[in-house]
C-alpha cells in the first residue's frame, strides 16, 4: 500500500531549483490534499573560522556579530521564502494556504531536514538537486545523499531542468 502524503517538507538552499522544486511540491500537495512546511537551513560557522576571527575579536564580541548577522539572514530569507509562496501561488490563492509554515534554523542541513521531517510528521521529503555534470553524484552526495541513506521516508530530489545555471540565489 502507497503512503498516505498529508504532510511534506519541502528544503530549500535558495538557489534557482528552488522554485522548479516549489512548484513539484505544490503539485504534490494538490494532488493529495496535503500540507507543505518549508524549510532552510542556515549552515553553523565552523569551529576553524571562529577560532580564526579569536584571533582579532574577543568571544563576546563574535558571539554578538554572529548573532545579529544570524538573526539579520534569518529574516532576510523568511522574506524571500514568503515571496517564493507569494509569486507561485499568484494566480491559485488557495495553494497559498497549503503552506503550513516556513522555518528558517541554523544546524547541519541533513541532520536538520530529518529531525524537522519527524518533528513536523512529514510523509513527503522534497529537494532540488544541481546539475553539475560529471561531478554531480559528488555533489548530490552532500545532503541530499545523506538524507536519502538515513531516512525511512518518500524523498522526491527534483533536478535542475537542462540549460538552467545553479550557482546564483533565487530571488
Amino acid at each position: 500500500m502507497l503512503p498516505t502524503v498529508k504532510r511534506i517538507l519541502y528544503t530549500t538552499d535558495l538557489t534557482p531549483n528552488s522554485a522548479f522544486a516549489f512548484r513539484f511540491a505544490i503539485a504534490t500537495a494538490r494532488q493529495h490534499g496535503a500540507r507543505i512546511v518549508i524549510l532552510h537551513v542556515l549552515e553553523r560557522i565552523p569551529a576553524s573560522m571562529k577560532a580564526m576571527l579569536g584571533a582579532y575579536l574577543r568571544e563576546d564580541e563574535i558571539h554578538a556579530i554572529d548573532e545579529r548577522k544570524r538573526d539579520q539572514l534569518t529574516e532576510k530569507i523568511r522574506q524571500r521564502l514568503e515571496g517564493l509562496c507569494e509569486e507561485e501561488c499568484r494566480y491559485d490563492p488557495e495553494l497559498r494556504e497549503r503552506v503550513e509554515r516556513i522555518v528558517v534554523c541554523e544546524g547541519y542541513p541533513a541532520e536538520e531536514i530529518l529531525r524537522r521531517a519527524d518533528e513536523y510528521a512529514c510523509d513527503l521529503i522534497v529537494m532540488g538537486s544541481h546539475g553539475k555534470g560529471l561531478l554531480e553524484h559528488t555533489f548530490v552526495g552532500s545532503v541530499t545523499h545523506q538524507v536519502l541513506r538515513r531516512t525511512h521516508k518518500p524523498v522526491t530530489v527534483i533536478p535542475l531542468p537542462k540549460g538552467e545555471a545553479a550557482d546564483q540565489p533565487h530571488d
